[in-house]
């Protein structure tokens, strides 16, 4: 059974990061855990400027560590009601100060927006998300832009796709599934995709029935999807089981459209060895397209 004991919710205190902080917010009152804020600025001291055109240097005071903790104080009350949050501002780089923070804290999960100051395409292209998504030492939940509306809808995880390609993290992905929908009275799809291509069909072998051989491969694998979750989690948990032919994060971002996903739980690390780390992996091009929230877990997460 899954146990948040600390989340870490970083802000920049842009548009996205309200939304993650809905998100951090409600899961930390499902869980009973305890909530860190947490805005990161480059420095707290002063900061000399070179001026144009010969223009003389000028000294720049940056926001103090009260007024930031103010700003976050103001920020909490737009999504959420959380008396108990703890308030922290550091300086320093953003994505080192995170994964300090966690590992300090013991952090059980960080909560943080996929959309900062500096734009969506920046993203997993060196930025601060990229770096946490790859050191973090517990599960990371991205939220992108539109997963939560704060003035219309609630946070929820009634509907919830859980890709499973049998790897280690994707069986420890499972189990944050199933504990997040029971937690929510919900639903979990679990998804495994065949990698499979039209064209990859072969032409002519007189001795090969694609046909056939493709519905081994679906009817195995959906063997294994049924034998994965033992039936007394059945009776407290509504499971589907899903077998698709096609490329992973393609699939995997249209099943969550077409079900209405309010979160997608995969591992970060797949049957190859290949961690999120690779520019271009399944979990990477789906944390970077999905329209709902999704929780990457390790193999050696805790659960």
């Amino acid at each position: 059974m899954i146990e948040f004991k600390q989340v870490l919710c970083p802000v920049d205190l842009s548009d996205s990061s309200a939304h993650s902080l809905a998100h951090a917010v409600a899961l930390a009152g499902w869980y009973g855990a305890r909530l860190s804020v947490l805005h990161v600025v480059p420095t707290f001291d002063p900061v000399n400027v070179r001026g144009d055109l010969g223009e003389p240097t000028r000294v720049v005071n940056p926001l103090s560590r009260e007024q930031v903790i103010e700003e976050l104080r103001r920020a909490l009350d737009c999504p959420a009601n959380a008396p108990n949050a703890v308030l922290v501002a550091e300086a320093g780089d953003a994505s080192t100060v995170i994964v300090d923070q966690a590992v300090t804290t013991r952090a059980d999960l960080i909560v943080m927006g996929t959309h900062g100051r500096r734009g969506f395409k920046r993203l997993l292209l060196g930025s601060v998300t990229e770096t946490v998504l790859r050191e973090a030492p517990c599960p990371v939940l991205t939220v992108p832009p539109l997963a939560h509306s704060a003035s219309t809808e609630a946070v929820t995880c009634k509907r919830i796709l859980c890709p499973i390609d049998f790897s280690p993290s994707a069986l420890q992905a499972l189990g944050f599934a199933l504990d997040l929908a029971r937690q929510a009275d919900g639903r979990v799809t679990l998804m495994h995709v065949i990698e499979w291509l039209a064209e990859d069909d072969p032409k002519a072998l007189a001795h090969f029935n694609v046909p056939e051989y493709q519905r081994h491969l679906v009817a195995d694998a959906a063997d294994r999807l049924r034998l994965l979750v033992a039936e007394e989690s059945r009776t407290w948990v509504e499971i589907d089981n899903v077998v698709v032919l096609g490329r992973s994060h393609r699939e995997i971002l249209h099943a969550a459209a077409a079900m209405r996903a309010n979160l997608i739980v995969m591992g970060a690390q797949g049957r190859g060895g290949v961690e999120l780390a690779l520019f271009g992996s399944t979990t990477q091009q789906v944390v970077r397209s999905a329209a709902c929230p999704v929780l990457t877990v390790r193999g050696s997460a805790l659960i």
